[in-house]
């Protein structure tokens, strides 16, 4: 089982621990995920605003680059999963529009014919290489962490291909596999506001108080996302909510793939699990039973 890899820009700078856990784990379950040549940025949900035709082309060359390979796309962050999709979206199901991508590719010698598959990294973990066998991977059980998932707004939605828009199960499935608590958690769908972090501050930490207050509340340990905005914001700008809403959460805000891969075995270093601004240490050696 192969895929093409698209990292995107985030794991590539903040997401770092995101990119080389999701390595580790795939290579781990015998997945091989091969980086997609001079791949670039997806665009993400602001570049729809500016110019439409722009927003398609620019992910549609990154699909077309592994169409050439072959290979279906994996990627890992909740915005380009978005972007791709829309690109592909659009292609199969609007004549004009693919008209349109079709004649503006020809110009930078590129052919897309919208064969690729567009594949979130938790979609192949729990639906491709399935639960079960992750189950009999697990060399270190999380038994007794107490966790609240956090999909985000974007993983499920607009279309829902592999997790319910409101109410997903997939992490919660897995994290349960992997012996964790896993906790009721009504704001995992919320949104935590995303790049507005940078333009309207106030209103996106109030939207990242609630979900904290929420993951506090139900006496979680940990908030595990799988989005590199997300987990930015929550992990960033923590210590900046409790300066302003007066509160005192220090909750480590950790990648799916970091806790499925310390508890496959796969050693710590190569999850960067100590560069959590709110320090994940405490955890992994209470529940891992190592230092990092």
């Amino acid at each position: 089982m192969n895929f093409a890899y698209y990292p995107g820009c985030s794991l590539h700078a903040s997401g770092r621990e995101y990119d080389e856990s999701t390595r580790a784990v795939f290579e781990a379950l015998g997945v091989g995920l091969q980086e997609i040549d001079d791949w670039n940025c997806c665009g993400t949900t602001a570049l729809p605003s500016t110019n439409y035709l722009f927003s398609l082309l620019v992910p549609a060359r990154n699909l077309a680059l592994a169409e050439q390979k072959g290979q279906d796309v994996a990627v890992a962050c909740n915005s380009c999963y978005v972007s791709l999709r829309r690109a592909k979206t659009v292609y199969e199901g609007n004549p004009v529009w693919r008209s349109k991508m079709e004649q503006a590719l020809a110009k930078i010698k590129t052919n897309f014919s919208g064969k690729v598959q567009v594949r979130h990294v938790l979609d192949i973990v729990v639906n491709e290489i399935g639960l079960e066998r992750i189950s009999a991977n697990v060399k270190r059980p999380l038994q007794g962490l107490k966790v609240v998932p956090y999909y985000g707004c974007q993983i499920a939605r607009p279309l829902n291909e592999f997790a319910h828009p409101e109410l997903p199960t997939e992490m919660d499935r897995l994290l349960k596999t992997l012996g964790a608590k896993v906790l009721r958690y009504d704001h995992k769908t919320k949104c935590c506001g995303g790049s507005h972090i940078t333009t309207k501050e106030a209103d996106t930490l109030g939207l990242n108080q609630e979900l904290l207050d929420e993951a506090q509340m139900r006496g979680a340990e940990a908030i595990v996302v799988s989005c590199p905005l997300c987990q930015l914001n929550l992990d960033a700008y923590q210590e900046k909510i409790n300066q302003r809403f007066n509160t005192n959460y220090q909750i480590p805000v950790i990648y799916f793939t970091q806790l499925l891969g310390a508890a496959i075995g796969v050693p710590l270093k190569k999850l960067g699990l100590n560069r959590n601004l709110v320090p994940a240490k405490r955890l992994v050696q209470k529940y891992i039973g190592e230092v990092i």
